[in-house]
């Protein structure tokens, strides 16, 4: 299977915490880091007042079902220090399970295509770098369309070239 992770940190020292949730990704059984994306530093959404993000997206092969990925996505974001206080609140390492293949799941726990998806530049802008043409399994149209109908939003920008991946 084919799943897309987002990644995003806006505390302690970002790029380092987004290197290393890959790094850890990339250490999950059964799964291999392919591709990761630009690093790009974004406004942050909401209302909470908070640091800047750096956001990216790595592309993962896996033989993990969706729920088996998402439970090892909130084990490594623990293990890098990540406290749920406030919904959209500062974080040390958010790491949310985007697509899989073109599955549609609406599951107590687990919502695929993630459901913010089409809303979030943060999140469009890295995973059109990937792959321009990967279609959204509900609307049935390219993310890169999806992105242009997004108009100007927060501030995204890239503040590195892809990482290598692991």
């Amino acid at each position: 299977m084919i799943a897309y992770v987002g990644l995003g940190s806006n505390l302690g020292d970002r790029d380092a915490q987004i290197h290393a949730a890959i790094e850890q990704l990339a250490a999950l059984p059964d799964t291999r880091v392919t591709k990761v994306s630009s690093i790009y530093e974004t406004e942050p959404v909401g209302e909470v007042e908070q640091p800047w993000f750096l956001n990216a997206v790595a592309r993962l092969e896996t033989e993990l079902a969706p729920r088996q990925l998402l439970w090892n996505l909130l084990r490594i974001e623990r293990a890098l220090g990540r406290v749920r206080r406030q919904r959209r609140g500062p974080r040390t390492i958010d790491l949310d399970l985007l697509l899989c293949d073109d599955l549609v799941v609406d599951e107590p726990g687990i919502r695929l295509p993630h459901p913010e998806l089409s809303h979030r530049g943060f999140v469009l802008v890295p995973l059109v770098e990937l792959d321009p043409m990967l279609v959204h399994p509900v609307a049935g149209e390219t993310l890169l369309a999806q992105l242009a109908r997004l108009g100007k939003g927060p501030s995204i920008r890239r503040t590195s070239r892809p990482a290598d991946a692991p």
